[in-house]
């Protein structure tokens, strides 16, 4: 897969002066998709091997007898803190000015920063009918598909939207079934978890209702911990937009700690699921679960996963554990999965299953690591991809 993208675009706001960016690793059928996401010191590097990623993502969930036909990859960020008073007036100016690339081949929604009700709002002030209006075209019954979709994104679970909780499910199926494979129990199993947010509070969610023990969560504010477990019902209730936990309800064994002490907590698995780069050369020796997986997009840096593999961790990669949100949205519009929680949960945990056990069972064979294994076995699929749908 050639490593330079189709399309790099920068743009400056002309209010704030932040800078803003949008890379297209790849289209296929003339479309491509990824979120954007908002963060202060956000890059055009970055955005580039989240783009690239979401090639990976897209390919590893190829199923020709599926109605959803992968997408290309792309990313669009934006340098600026979600939480500044500027914050939306540069998302709406960044949208308004890469309307005609997301009228014509740009999806893209939530991550990192912002939130799908958000970029919404933000969309539709921009004068766009919809963030990921480009795939229209390629549906048999756009009307149908539209309202299957709105009908998805207003369901709730135990009150929680079911379009924040799918990522997280998947995220938890990945690391579940590598608990699985490694013949470790659930009950008990630690879990310590960077970013309480969409995806860091789903995974965090299910991982518990699973029967592991969430012992640190890591928010904006610091690291909350208990060595017998936290109550992760009652800190998701007291989540506010960004993700951060009113300490109010906090309970006597529960500690207060250094916002890196998630990294070092004793648990078997380890949940980054806020920021990039968080796991790098400098911190990965603190590092003491057996299990990383990947919920946040490029968490740990390449050579610190070196390091870690050295040291008989386990990494499992973001291209795969965090790409349950994605698939999500295009099985329910293309009509592979209904507007049904558990019908959405089901499908997401048996293609999580699928993907995590044939990228180990790949790793294992050619004596290498997961992620490896995951671009190996896009290498397989992209050439039936081109052929039959077109890439570029």
């Amino acid at each position: 897969m050639s490593t330079a993208p189709l399309l790099s675009v920068g743009w400056t706001d002309h209010v704030t002066g932040r800078r803003g960016h949008l890379v297209v690793d790849r289209l296929v059928r003339g479309v491509a998709s990824g979120g954007l996401r908002m963060r202060e010191g956000c890059t055009v590097e970055e955005v580039a091997g989240l783009a690239r990623g979401m090639t990976m993502k897209e390919a590893l969930h190829y199923d020709p007898s599926a109605r959803y036909v992968p997408l290309g990859g792309a990313k669009g960020g934006i340098d600026c803190d979600p939480r500044s008073p500027e914050a939306y007036g540069v998302l709406v100016r960044y949208l308004r000015a890469m309307r005609p690339y997301i009228e014509r081949f740009w999806t893209t929604g939530e991550d990192l920063g912002l939130t799908q009700d958000l970029v919404d709002r933000a969309a539709a002030e921009a004068g766009l009918v919809s963030s990921i209006q480009a795939v229209y075209p390629l549906l048999d019954d756009e009307a149908a598909a539209r309202a299957r979709l709105a009908d998805a994104f207003a369901l709730e679970v135990d009150g929680i939207g079911l379009d924040e909780l799918v990522g997280g499910c998947g995220v938890a199926e990945a690391a579940l079934a590598a608990l699985d494979r490694a013949g470790r129990p659930y009950a008990g199993a630690r879990v310590s978890v960077q970013g309480f947010g969409t995806m860091g509070g789903a995974t965090t969610r299910f991982l518990a209702r699973a029967g592991l023990r969430v012992v640190a969560v890591a928010d904006v504010k610091g690291t909350i911990a208990n060595p017998a477990g936290l109550d992760v019902e009652a800190l998701l209730a007291a989540r506010d937009a960004h993700g951060a936990v009113d300490r109010a309800v906090l309970r006597p064994g529960d500690r207060e700690e250094a916002g890196d002490a998630w990294l070092a907590a004793d648990a078997e698995v380890l949940v980054p699921a806020a920021v990039s780069y968080a796991v790098d050369t400098g911190n990965q020796e603190r590092v003491r679960a057996r299990l990383v997986v990947e919920a946040a997009n490029m968490p740990v840096v390449p050579e610190a996963e070196r390091l870690l593999a050295a040291r008989g961790i386990v990494v499992l990669p973001d291209v795969v554990v965090n790409s349950g949100t994605n698939a999500w949205w295009w099985w329910t519009l293309f009509g592979d999965v209904e507007a049904d929680a558990e019908a959405a949960f089901a499908q997401v945990r048996r293609a999580m299953r699928g993907l995590v056990g044939r990228m180990l069972d790949r790793a294992e064979a050619d004596g290498t690591t997961p992620r490896a294994a995951a671009h190996a076995l896009v290498e397989e699929r992209l050439p039936e991809i081109a052929q039959r749908y077109g890439w570029y």
